[in-house]
């Protein structure tokens, strides 16, 4: 995995990846030519626009149970910055924050 910018990593297949606070993890979208969902992405690695939606589920932590609970992340990336949709079902539900960098993550 390399750096495409400070918010930004590279990874094979035409894959870039962004730390999401929401999750406390790194989100992959596919862009550009390839198998598989791909997204289409402004080019700029500096303030990047993925389109359209990003939709992440996955089993989360329960701490008081132990187990997975199912987890949704839901979110737009425009202009560097995350828009969290009201589905989501972490605590920046319905916020916009910049996509932080990856050293900071």
């Amino acid at each position: 995995m390399s750096a495409a910018s400070s918010i930004l990593r590279n990874v094979a297949g035409g894959g870039l990846m962004f730390w999401c606070p929401g999750c406390d993890g790194a989100h992959r979208v596919m862009v550009g030519d390839g198998p598989g969902p791909r997204w289409g992405y402004n080019g700029n690695p500096e303030k990047p626009t993925f389109t359209p939606s990003i939709l992440v589920t996955y089993n989360g932590a329960d701490a008081d149970r132990g187990d997975g609970i199912p987890s949704v992340c839901h979110s737009f990336v425009t202009d560097g910055r995350i828009q969290f949709l009201g589905d989501c079902s972490h605590a920046l539900a319905g916020l916009m924050v910049d996509i932080p960098d990856w050293d900071r993550a």
